[in-house]
């Protein structure tokens, strides 16, 4: 039986070596083990037990690392909290969980009124862990107890809490490790938010092979850059927006990332131009795409070494089921499709959740036959690799013809005055939905013509599918805490007093 406390003894094996780099602060492995034992401690002063609700809301810092990990290994739960999201949908979030204690970087304000007890990070915090014995970790917990709930952004109503256990995060770490090795000389740089699941993958695999991380309390791709040079970082996982950033930044003010070995993204599909663009920007590095969701831990698939596959069809897969990871293509029913065949991608392993929280008839329909059906819409090719075409509630059906909106993004981003694209459908009375895109162009490119954008997409794709109108947008697209682009916003005006059926 493998708990969170598991990492932390293993890590007091290289107790002097640091552990995180946070701004100019060093924590070492032996400091951190020891403020986690603190931080249960403290929280333990304060009446809470096992199994009680302990939320952060904060930057990425090494005292999110603490209660990330610590607050599970001491039998407690640790709910993540979006920072970006807006006080209404962070009082849902604590009362729906029934949080306790919320530790914070900032006035919690109304967010007070929900909890029993507030630690402001700073002095308050410090004089909580001074104040404590350090606690025996691991101590009652088992693998099955919850260990996180991670609120979703609720783009289909309330948030909804996945909930992780010790197995299922573990497991996931196992997945990681396994077809992700990490060395004791590698440097970790979290970018994307510990609060998502892209930002908090690494962080108790790293901690187990004693890799030091280096965190970047809020994503800029100038300091990202500036964080790789200076402190030789190896590795990072970033979303698709973050990497685009980063490659338009180290065109235009280089740095000297030649310790990059590997870049991982995921979050949201990449378009192939944006990849090559990566290969160029840092010729070091390799890249690995992993797909999966918060409800998997999150990791379902792995595409390691998309560096030569960039000129295959495969570079457009997520790649294959990581060890201890089974994927089926279903229909409606759940019966399995044949190869080749789009369907819903239903997935099945020890990282699946244990449902949502307080929300059994959604717990039931995301998890039928002991899978997780994901909502995303993909096949498999002969070889049992995944290729994606969409989330089913973002596929667009023209006339009968179903249209995939990232088929169509990726010719857009072929265009060399592109620079972010979005695709989705919007009413039309004769088709009943019609292809429409809003692009952000290049810095010199603001003249872009709609119009020979369109052409551009009609000489490379079929008609149907080629956008009947494109907005050019001069700010970015709006995305959510994590990176993603949220269509959501981009298509409700269109939509606006109307019904769309989400498939």
């Amino acid at each position: 039986m493998t708990t969170f406390a598991d990492p932390l003894r293993h890590a007091c094996l290289r107790a002097d070596k640091v552990a995180v780099i946070d701004g100019e602060s060093r924590c070492s492995f032996g400091e951190l083990a020891e403020r986690c034992a603190r931080l249960v401690g403290g929280l333990r002063g304060l009446g809470i037990q096992h199994g009680d609700r302990v939320a952060i809301l904060a930057p990425n810092c090494h005292e999110y690392i603490e209660a990330y990990v610590g607050v599970p290994a001491g039998g407690m739960v640790v709910v993540p909290l979006n920072a970006r999201h807006a006080p209404p949908e962070l009082e849902y979030a604590l009362r729906d969980s029934g949080t306790r204690v919320l530790i914070t970087d900032r006035d919690p304000g109304t967010l007070a009124e929900c909890v029993e007890h507030v630690v402001r990070l700073g002095d308050d915090y410090e004089a909580l862990l001074a104040g404590a014995d350090a606690a025996a970790l691991g101590e009652g917990v088992d693998e099955e107890d919850l260990a996180g709930l991670f609120y979703t952004g609720g783009t289909t109503g309330a948030s909804k809490g996945v909930m992780l256990s010790h197995r299922n995060l573990i497991a996931n770490t196992y997945h990681w490790l396994t077809t992700m090795p990490q060395h004791a000389d590698d440097v970790f740089m979290i970018a994307a938010p510990l609060f998502h699941a892209a930002g908090s993958a690494a962080v108790l695999g790293s901690i187990w092979t004693n890799v030091t991380q280096v965190t970047l309390a809020a994503f800029d791709p100038a300091v990202a850059l500036d964080l790789v040079a200076r402190h030789r970082v190896t590795e990072t996982i970033v979303v698709p927006t973050m990497l685009a950033a980063m490659i338009n930044e180290q065109r235009e003010r280089p740095r000297d990332t030649r310790t990059l070995r590997m870049i991982t993204h995921g979050g949201s599909p990449i378009a192939t131009q944006i990849l090559r663009q990566g290969i160029v920007a840092f010729p070091t590095a390799d890249f690995t795409e992993v797909y999966g969701a918060t409800e998997l831990s999150p990791i379902a698939t792995l595409l390691v070494g998309e560096r030569a596959v960039i000129d295959h069809a495969r570079a457009r897969s997520c790649g294959r089921p990581v060890i201890g990871v089974q994927i089926r293509i279903v229909d409606l029913d759940g019966r399995s499709m044949p190869r080749g065949t789009v369907g819903e991608v239903a997935v099945r392993g020890p990282h699946v959740m244990q449902g949502y929280w307080n929300k059994p008839d959604q717990t039931a329909r995301a998890l039928r036959q002991g899978e997780y059906w994901t909502g995303d819409l993909g096949y498999m090719d002969d070889e049992g690799y995944l290729f994606l075409v969409d989330r089913s509630k973002d596929m667009i059906i023209s006339g009968g013809e179903n249209v995939y909106s990232t088929e169509v993004e990726e010719v857009l981003y072929r265009h060399p005055a592109v620079l972010e694209a979005a695709v989705f459908g919007v009413p039309d009375e004769k088709w009943g939905e019609a292809v429409h895109a809003v692009v952000v162009p290049r810095s010199g490119h603001e003249s872009v013509d709609p119009a020979a954008l369109i052409e551009f997409c009609r000489e490379r794709i079929a008609r149907y599918k080629t956008p009947k109108g494109i907005d050019i947008r001069l700010e970015p697209l709006p995305k959510s805490g994590p990176g993603k682009v949220l269509k959501r916003e981009l298509r409700a005006p269109y939509w606006k007093g109307l019904d769309r059926n989400v498939h």
